[in-house]
């Protein structure tokens, strides 16, 4: 295990102590930080409390047994990606497709292989840090992007800036995908699959809009979606930095991206027509067009490529 790395965490969930014993034992050895539980209750808070990089999980326990430990798991946003490799003696199909349906990313089968758990173990710790690594460069830098489950529509994971901006614009409370939100990514997936090119959903709201864009879907089955907020001042702060216009030429072409005619943007910006026409001459001349049509066209396509995500 490369030194530069905190050794990983992994906790064990087991009502039996030979078992909790041999694997604790296997862990240890290995260099992994181990934590116990004997019940899905006191997983479930020391899941919360720790954050494991690992979930080793029993599918059979007095109470709450491993199935249900594993849905409330992934029910909580705070524990709902970390990967539960499921511990059990029943190989029946129904029961491996039970511990996969509630959140299992892999099954060991009872009695314990150590050498097997821990290969396994080191697979997913792999997995789960690489997404970690993506998610907080992403946090870093701002981005508001989300993954949402192809399988169920859930929302798995989401920075802090796209929590806001589903709430502002949605009106979300809880950790859920919006449902006009999930029809779009069901139609943008669809579109990727039969080799289009997925549209840009739009949600205005007031002089603030919201466009989302299909970013990509990784190996989990998740989809990606980058978020940006845009209005009328983001808008021109993005045309002052690509074509280097002054704030007044950057308002101006702005509205003329709206359609606004020059007595509609004189009227919007306290100036005459005149003075309009002369700072869309300057305008014309930095963007090296020669017309209205061909200004809006050049600034929209510009700001359209501001809004895309990150480039694949």
């Amino acid at each position: 295990m490369p030194s530069s790395e905190r050794p990983g965490v992994v906790l064990i969930v087991d009502d039996l102590p030979e078992n909790l014993s041999l694997l604790h034992d296997a862990l240890d050895e290995a260099g992994y930080t181990v934590l116990v539980a004997t019940n899905g209750h006191d997983a479930l808070m020391r899941a919360r409390q720790s954050l494991p990089d690992v979930i080793l999980l029993d599918a059979l326990m007095p109470g709450i047994d491993g199935f249900e430990t594993a849905r409330r798991l992934k029910a909580d946003f705070a524990t709902q990606s970390i990967p539960i490799v499921f511990m059990t003696g029943l190989t029946e199909t129904e029961h491996v497709v039970a511990a996969f349906s509630a959140g299992g990313a892999d099954y060991v089968t009872k009695p314990i292989r150590p050498q097997e758990v821990l290969a396994r173990i080191a697979a997913h710790m792999q997995n789960a840090r690489q997404m970690r690594q993506a998610r907080s460069a992403l946090d870093a830098f701002g981005q508001a992007t989300v993954a949402v489950r192809s399988a169920d529509g859930k929302l798995v994971w989401q920075t802090p800036l796209a929590r806001e901006l589903l709430h502002a614009h949605f009106g979300t409370e809880r950790d859920e995908t919006p449902p006009r939100l999930l029809e779009w990514i069901s139609a943008a997936e669809a579109a990727r699959r039969d080799g289009r090119e997925p549209s840009t959903l739009l949600i205005a709201n007031g002089s603030r809009r919201l466009l989302a864009t299909f970013h990509d879907q990784t190996g989990d089955e998740e989809w990606l979606v980058v978020l940006r907020e845009e209005n009328d001042a983001s808008a021109i702060e993005a045309l002052i930095a690509t074509f280097r216009l002054t704030t007044r030429e950057a308002e101006v072409l702005y509205w003329v991206t709206q359609g606004k005619t020059s007595p509609d943007i004189g009227q919007i910006l306290g100036s005459s027509p005149r003075t309009v026409n002369k700072h869309l001459e300057h305008v014309f001349e930095k963007l090296g067009v020669e017309t209205r049509t061909a200004a809006a066209a050049l600034a929209m396509n510009r700001l359209r490529g501001s809004q895309r995500g990150p480039a694949t």
